[in-house]
């Protein structure tokens, strides 16, 4: 007799610390950028009294933004927040001439129409 291994939770979102699914990628990005933008003023001469404090609140202000969306709109959220947003709200058509020049393609056993079968 065969036995099978469940896998529980396979379809579930990655959660980490309370960030789910595309969020732990926001946040990880971020941090790349402020550890570059960290070197970059490092190495353009700024004092650390500067830096520090700028990349210390912007990190923070990261962490603030990305949980909160993480918890505000979930998995899939923000994606369908932002597509819903870039729907028109309306479609204006203003002239016939584009419904008068379409082609129409002959379907097959319409009815009320008389075929060759009958």
């Amino acid at each position: 007799m065969s036995s099978y291994r469940i896998h529980k939770g396979v379809s579930r979102p990655i959660v980490f610390q309370g960030l789910k699914a595309q969020y732990i990628a926001y946040l990880a990005v971020g941090l790349v950028l402020l550890l570059i933008g960290f070197a970059a003023g490092y190495i353009c001469g700024l004092r650390l009294r500067v830096i520090l404090p700028l990349i210390l609140a912007l990190g923070t202000a990261l962490f603030v933004c990305v949980f909160r969306l993480s918890r505000r709109f979930g998995e899939h959220g923000l994606s369908k927040y932002l597509a819903k947003k870039r729907l028109p709200g309306f479609i204006a058509c203003r002239s016939r001439k584009l419904f008068l020049h379409l082609k129409t393609r002959p379907y097959e056993n319409q009815p009320g129409e008389n075929t060759a079968a009958d």
